[in-house]
């Protein structure tokens, strides 16, 4: 577990631009089941995640003519139980953070996983969610 000194700032990069945290596993099923389209953003400390995920992830969002219906996120290393539970719906996709995926009427669509993430600039990912959405959303 990451100390919240940590990973607060981390956080609020994304919640202060909308994201909504999911806590619980009971949390994510029922944000996950809902219909439209769910953005799920796995924050983690790795370096991959603030030069490249968090800032893609917040490009796509504000630039993008299409977004999904809600947009959340989940700490891992932290925020554990809700990982755990978010990771279920991710199968048969191995754990991954920092990972972006995107559901859409409860169904995955779009899944960007760590190494898809690792030594990509920003615009990249960014262009590749906007994609995504644009597609789905």
């Amino acid at each position: 577990m990451y100390p919240a000194a940590l990973v607060m700032p981390m956080k609020a990069e994304l919640t202060d631009n909308g994201f909504e945290e999911l806590l619980t596993p009971d949390q994510v099923d029922e944000t996950l089941k809902g219909a439209g389209t769910t953005l799920v953003m796995i924050n983690s400390v790795c370096g991959c995640s603030a030069g490249s995920a968090r800032p893609g992830v917040l490009m796509a969002v504000a630039h993008s003519e299409k977004k999904p219906d809600r947009l959340t996120t989940s700490f891992a290393g932290f925020d554990t139980a809700a990982i755990q539970q978010i990771r279920t719906h991710l199968l048969p996709y191995p754990p991954s953070s920092p990972a972006i995926a995107l559901f859409k009427d409860g169904q995955l669509v779009h899944f960007i996983e760590r190494h898809m993430i690792e030594g990509r600039p920003a615009q990249m990912i960014a262009a590749n969610l906007v994609d995504a959405f644009e597609q789905y959303c």
